[in-house]
């Protein structure tokens, strides 16, 4: 099988988190990263393996070898360096957000359908397959008609003052810093899941850190190292620690959302509940092989991820058998296996319905979140 040459834009957290994932593939060649500069591309380079460092992310994209780029940045790189690398015929996978506004990734979508090339935004949370499975469910009827969605997306990384990163500064992330960051998977995958759409919100935001410590030297995100006081210096924040969403869907359905990236204890936890006429269900992304269905009638069921229990559809994302737990690196692998899919076969030449999200998803994301900031900046409800 032929294999795709890959490069990878920024090798933070999520870079190599893409690189390990391309690697699971089998069919996959990250052949060159770029990063910030040539030394620190080139220490990365040899930690990952890879042969070719540029710290210059143009001449990656002039490397006639590179068929398709990741971009693994900070946000506010993400429009000008998806735009350049479709203009230069690259294939592109974009982290989200896809862009900083939703005018940006409008421009990206219309460049990716004129240029026919393949692209996608990184919401890998939908390939749960549980999460896949829920979508068969709804999709055959077996949850009757939808009435309600709540949920949350909770972490602690930024419980302390003293925790820092570049999402915390709105030049680099943009206006909204948690409804950005983790409450776009919750929206993306709800909407997958359910086939509905939000179409009115009203949120609250809240900065219970209005003042943070920002470190003066390097510290890794997650690391959980600390420094000393002197080592720090007061830093005014303006985007939200927390976020709270009520929401209305286009078949009449509410919901609400809370997202919260100061919650103590709270790792990296997207909850759902969806409640149909017929039954209900309950996922949580920290038991990401576990699915509570809810009857009225009948007993309540908890289902285990095996993939000789789950809808065709779903089956298609397992790669291990019942009690062999998948968790969050397989739902890139498994994001990344439709993409190359998409690639090797062509579609993006044949306008073949792509199983992933596309920039167009990303978009959707960037409207909707624009939508909760307004709403919380106006305390009014908005349409979306």
């Amino acid at each position: 099988m032929k294999k795709v040459k890959v490069g990878v834009i920024g090798t933070g957290f999520i870079g190599p988190a893409h690189i390990e994932a391309l690697r699971r593939l089998g069919y996959v060649d990250v052949v060159a990263i770029a990063d910030v500069d040539e030394r620190t591309a080139r220490q990365k380079a040899d930690m990952l393996g890879i042969e070719t460092a540029y710290g210059d992310y143009k001449n990656l994209l002039a490397d006639s070898e590179i068929e398709v780029v990741h971009i693994c940045t900070p946000n506010n790189l993400h429009y000008p360096m998806s735009k350049e690398a479709l203009l230069a015929g690259k294939h592109v996978v974009c982290e989200k957000p896809l862009a900083m506004q939703s005018d940006e990734a409008r421009e990206l979508v219309q460049i990716a359908a004129e240029k026919k090339l393949a692209n996608a935004t990184h919401f890998n949370i939908r390939f749960y397959p549980l999460i896949h499975h829920i979508k068969e469910m709804i999709g055959r009827g077996d949850l009757g008609e939808i009435f309600a969605v709540n949920g949350s997306y909770q972490q602690d990384w930024l419980f302390l003052d003293t925790d820092y990163n570049w999402r915390l500064e709105p030049e680099l992330s943009g206006d909204s810093r948690a409804i950005a960051d983790i409450g776009s998977h919750w929206f993306d995958s709800i909407e997958f899941m359910t086939g509905k759409k939000v179409n009115r919100v009203f949120a609250d935001f809240a900065t219970f850190h209005p003042i943070r410590k920002k470190p003066l030297k390097p510290i890794e995100t997650y690391s959980g190292k600390m420094l000393s006081p002197e080592d720090y210096q007061e830093v005014p924040i303006s985007t939200e620690d927390y976020a709270s969403v009520l929401i209305h869907f286009d078949n009449g359905a509410r919901g609400s959302l809370v997202v919260n990236q100061v919650a103590a204890g709270r790792k990296n936890r997207m909850f759902f509940e969806i409640y149909g006429s017929n039954a209900s269900v309950q996922y949580n992304t920290e038991s990401p092989n576990e699915l509570w269905i809810g009857y009225r009638e009948k007993n309540n069921e908890l289902l285990i991820r095996d993939p000789s229990l789950l809808y065709t559809e779903a089956r298609d994302i397992v790669s291990f058998p019942g009690g062999h737990n998948e968790g969050f690196p397989d739902t890139s692998k498994q994001f990344f296996a439709k993409f190359y899919k998409y690639i090797l076969e062509e579609g993006y030449k044949k306008d073949l319905v792509p199983a992933f999200p596309t920039f167009v998803a990303g978009l959707r994301e960037l409207e909707l979140c624009e939508s909760v900031v307004e709403s919380a900046r106006s305390e009014k409800w908005i349409s979306l």
